[in-house]
């Protein structure tokens, strides 16, 4: 699976982009059909200290899957996005293996 991933308003987090090749290869490893995965990472401006935004684009067969979490901490955000992303996959696996 190729990944593309951009940090907007934010510098670029060497322990963020491990966490995130490792989630993501977890997915790609229970879902080999995932063809590319777009992650932004982003800081909001909530004044509640929910501004840490994550992201991401899957692309597969059929329809393009999407999901994005504000959480207080980026990894928080990531993983909550991931576990969206995760019942999106469950379904559209469903659909496949569906007479």
């Amino acid at each position: 699976m190729e990944i593309d991933v951009q940090y907007e308003k934010m510098k670029e987090s060497e322990a963020l982009n491990a966490y995130l090749m490792k989630k993501l290869e977890k997915l790609s490893k229970k879902y080999e059909w995932l063809i590319r995965a777009e992650v932004a990472f982003k800081k909001g401006q909530d004044k509640t200290g929910l501004d840490c935004i994550c992201e991401i684009t899957l692309s597969a067969p059929g329809p393009r899957i999407f999901a994005a979490s504000t959480e207080r901490y980026f990894e928080s955000a990531l993983k909550e996005t991931i576990n969206d992303l995760e019942r999106q996959l469950k379904k559209r696996k469903a659909q496949f293996t569906a007479p």
